[in-house]
């Protein structure tokens, strides 16, 4: 019986024994935990400490770049602002002298061109007996109709007129020049046989000296090689409807078309007037001497293009 009960003791101090063991490792196990947990958690702490503080340094540096930004911007529109403003006027100030380039340019040419090229004559205007073109240049035999007779062109104005031989020539139309520049002294000779023979009436057909176009050096009557000096029935030819369709192409015009308030209807009578006046003449259907000399006038600088 007391070997029992010192078994029975033994077994409960065994008990005790591993109940205190037990219990001592899950309070070891749970200290561990809590000071781990305090460890982590002051860790936590000190994690959102430093994240706010740098939240904070972040915020104060967007802060900072935002203001930094916004004064870059401003200063960016002032500076585009003025730089707009210093291009218009250097724009405006290249157009100033440009414009005085042109008008200067402008200026030299027309001081170049002889005014009396654009006048209007027949009955309107007069030129002196002291007029003479600056240049004349012979007309090759091969476009007149007597090529024993020397007949001369204002030379500056020559090429447009052989531009409008040598087309005519390769469209095979046949064309002569019959007349070309007269002097004042020589028109005066041909206005006076013309009175002989028919008295006032010549005047329907004849300029007096110094209202001839002719003295010009600018203008030429056409013939054909069968009709010749007569002049009659140019105005059936092909050579007239030719010239209709393309003479002012070359820079040339029909002084004196049919009912025209100057002379009797002359289809071999051209003037050279530069090509931008007669293709206005020519798409508006007018006649040169039925529009204002101060509206020709604006064509002068155009003669020679």
């Amino acid at each position: 019986m007391k070997h029992r009960i010192q078994k029975s003791y033994f077994i409960l101090i065994v008990l005790i024994i591993i109940s205190s063991v037990v219990i001592g490792y899950f309070w070891y196990q749970n200290y561990q935990l809590k000071k781990h947990g305090l460890v982590l958690e002051s860790e936590l702490l000190e994690t959102q400490a430093d994240f706010s503080s740098t939240t904070k340094n972040l915020k104060d540096v967007i802060g900072l770049l935002s203001e930094e930004l916004s004064q870059t911007k401003t200063e960016r529109d002032d500076f585009e602002q003025k730089y707009n403003s210093e291009k218009k006027r250097m724009d405006n100030l290249a157009l100033q002298i440009s414009g005085i380039q042109g008008t200067v340019g402008y200026l030299e040419k027309l001081s170049k061109t002889d005014p009396e090229l654009l006048q209007k004559y027949s009955k309107v205007y007069f030129l002196n007996e002291n007029y003479i073109p600056e240049t004349l240049v012979k007309i090759s035999p091969e476009y007149t109709y007597n090529p024993q007779e020397d007949y001369f062109f204002y030379s500056k104005t020559w090429p447009f007129l052989q531009d409008l031989l040598s087309a005519a020539a390769s469209a095979n139309i046949d064309i002569k020049i019959i007349s070309a520049y007269r002097s004042f002294g020589r028109q005066s000779e041909l206005k006076s046989g013309y009175k002989m023979v028919y008295g006032s009436g010549a005047n329907q057909f004849s300029a007096d000296q110094g209202y001839s176009e002719h003295q010009l050096g600018t203008t030429l009557d056409f013939t054909t090689s069968e009709i010749g000096d007569t002049y009659s029935g140019f105005e059936k030819t092909i050579t007239y409807q030719w010239l209709l369709d393309n003479a002012y192409k070359y820079g040339f015009i029909l002084s004196y078309p049919e009912d025209n308030k100057y002379y009797q209807f002359e289809p071999w009578h051209w003037r050279f007037v530069g090509r931008s006046l007669a293709e206005k003449l020519y798409q508006e259907d007018k006649n040169f001497y039925d529009i204002d000399q101060r509206e020709i006038d604006q064509y002068l600088i155009f003669f020679f293009d």
